[in-house]
């Protein structure tokens, strides 16, 4: 006797991000908004980036925050921050750490330096030279760092979150294409809106101190364990094969495009769907649509591509680029 034909099961639904952990998210923003104001986007990034465990480079010009919003965001979190002025005389030890000689044990002893931390906060990494600039890239890639033949973990998590001025060039040092890549947003810092503005200055006038953040009321809103949970979910959030091919595309789609001559690479991909399925969550739904695959791309893919010569004489931008991309690649229905 033939076994009855089983009954066509239905998919599982995707689970719902919990409340609780997005609203401790959500409070982050809370208290990182008592000390910037009108940088939305760029928080959001953050959020995101420490959902997926992953590295921001933000770039604007002097005095819209850049430096005051990571701060901002480490006094909100209880995580473990350091922060490095990366100078031309800044040395790879300086960053990851050294053995030193001790002279009452007759031995080498690991000293460990400021990359051993949750946030490391590089500032003006461009000012620095490249070899200083290379010894992150073990530690942003394998969250581990050799000295001596040796690797040492990093602890968890594990965040760099770089910073640099877009419009001096006068001693700086271009990041090579391979650190880029190992950003997963690379968040641009606009300069404020008028009333932005004008809220930046009353808060001073009634004597607001960006030195002092415990004095604008700033606290430790989320921690470790949070992050982690947040992150657990995150990783439930699904993907229909249609919205994988979709991302796909896209990053097909710039190395080909007569205005690159360096498209979005395999890894660049994998980055956009995590950045997608942290935004579907953050948005409250278990699964990505087309639409987060946009919202992201631009953050996403913008340091991971590189415009011809020609295409920058002619006033092309790798903004514009991702836009005819986004226009170009058909959406799924």
């Amino acid at each position: 006797m033939s076994d009855p034909i089983a009954e066509p099961v239905a998919a599982p639904r995707p689970p719902d991000p919990s409340p609780h952990l997005r609203s401790a998210l959500a409070a982050v923003r809370a208290e990182v908004a008592k000390a910037v104001v009108g940088q939305d986007a760029a928080v959001t990034g953050l959020i995101i980036a420490l959902l997926c465990r992953g590295h921001v480079l933000l770039e604007g010009v002097p005095g819209v925050a850049k430096t005051l919003l990571v701060r901002t965001l480490s006094a909100s979190l209880e995580l473990d921050t350091k922060r490095v002025q990366f100078t031309p005389d800044l040395m790879p030890g300086d960053v990851t750490g050294s053995l030193v000689y001790d002279a009452r044990s007759a031995e080498f002893s690991f000293r460990a330096g400021p990359v051993f931390t949750n946030l490391l906060l590089a500032d003006e990494i461009n000012r620095t030279p490249p070899k200083t600039q290379a010894s992150l890239l073990e530690a942003m890639e394998e969250r581990q760092v050799s000295v001596d033949g040796t690797p040492r973990a990093l602890p968890d998590p594990f965040l760099v979150i770089a910073t640099q001025n877009p419009v001096e060039y006068e001693g700086t040092y271009t990041l090579p294409e391979a650190q880029l890549d190992r950003f997963l947003l690379k968040l641009t810092l606009p300069l404020p809106e008028r009333d932005d503005e004008v809220e930046v200055l009353a808060r001073h006038a009634a004597g607001f101190d960006p030195r002092d953040l415990a004095a604008a009321g700033v606290r430790a809103v989320a921690d470790a364990g949070v992050l982690a949970r947040a992150r657990a979910e995150v990783a439930q959030v699904q993907v229909s094969r249609e919205v994988l091919a979709y991302a796909v595309d896209v990053c097909r789609a710039t190395r080909t495009s007569p205005s690159l001559s360096l498209g979005v690479s395999p890894r660049g991909a994998t980055a956009l769907l995590a950045t997608s399925r942290a935004w579907a969550w953050l948005s409250g739904r278990g699964f990505v649509t087309p639409d987060d695959v946009k919202a992201l791309a631009h953050p996403t893919l913008r340091h991971r591509v590189q415009l011809r010569a020609e295409a920058e004489l002619e006033g092309v931008t790798t903004e514009s680029v991702l836009d005819t991309v986004l226009a170009s690649v058909p959406v799924p229905r």
